[in-house]
């Protein structure tokens, strides 16, 4: 079990934040932040770290719009870094779905039973991981991870906090397109995915490792190639066929 106690029930620090955005000094605090909202708030050890910016922030933006779905009005992302690094670590990520806070003072972290000295990695004092959601300012869920070695990430990720909001919520279909410039059969599969509302990654492969790419990941030597949720679609007349099947199945959903 986590040493951290959870602060379930009580209010949320009222702290005064200054931030960056679009190279502009901007002020806000807990009232404007919490009140009559509902909001899904992250905190982790810093920015560009790895897990921090390889999973945790990532995955709270690409679930962003699922958590507004199912009621959550914004998501917050917390670490103990001055604005400079949180506006340049936002822009880096492309996380235009997440509220990036810097708690550069500690004050909130720290009021939140959260701070922790990691100066053995010379941080400095740091938020633990942990996640919440907080109704009009209380704080009606925390997911703290367990006080272990290292940088746990169990239980304080997106999907277990999405999955407390409603445990039948759908999170979207992760997507991959492989291509190449220049393709018409790529293009006319982009103008399908788009025209159905699909959102992809398309991922462009350079002459020099397409065969050997699209042979390992495809088993084939032609695109495009799609992928959803680690399973291999296929070619242009696979993706046709995935996504009539992907509207029959929506509008057999609607029906029930």
């Amino acid at each position: 079990m986590p040493k951290f106690a959870s602060r379930e029930g009580q209010r949320v620090p009222d702290v005064t934040f200054r931030y960056r955005e679009d190279g502009e000094w901007k002020d806000t605090d807990s009232t404007q932040l919490f009140k009559g909202k509902t909001v899904a708030v992250f905190s982790l050890p810093g920015a560009y770290t790895p897990t921090c910016s390889s999973t945790h922030l990532p995955r709270f933006n690409e679930l962003a719009e699922t958590f507004r779905a199912n009621g959550v009005d914004d998501i917050i992302c917390v670490a103990v870094n001055d604005p400079f690094v949180m506006e340049n670590w936002a822009g880096d990520q492309g996380c235009d779905n997440v509220f990036m806070l810097p708690d550069g003072n500690a004050s909130f972290t720290e009021q939140m039973g959260m701070l922790v000295d990691k100066s053995d990695l010379n941080f400095g004092k740091r938020s633990w991981r942990y996640s919440m959601l907080v109704r009009d300012g209380v704080i009606d869920k925390m997911f703290i991870e367990d006080d272990v070695p290292g940088d746990p990430f169990e239980v304080s990720d997106a999907d277990t906090l999405l999955h407390y909001v409603n445990k039948d919520a759908q999170a979207p279909d992760q997507v991959a397109l492989l291509s190449k410039p220049g393709c018409a059969f790529c293009a006319h599969a982009k103008q399908l995915l788009d025209a159905a509302g699909v959102a992809y990654a398309d991922i462009s492969l350079p002459d020099s490792i397409r065969n050997c790419a699209l042979g390992a990941l495809a088993k084939a030597q032609t695109v495009p190639q799609l992928f959803v949720n680690g399973s291999l679609i296929g070619d242009s007349e696979a993706i046709e066929q995935w996504l009539q099947q992907r509207g029959a199945d929506a509008g057999t959903a609607k029906m029930e």
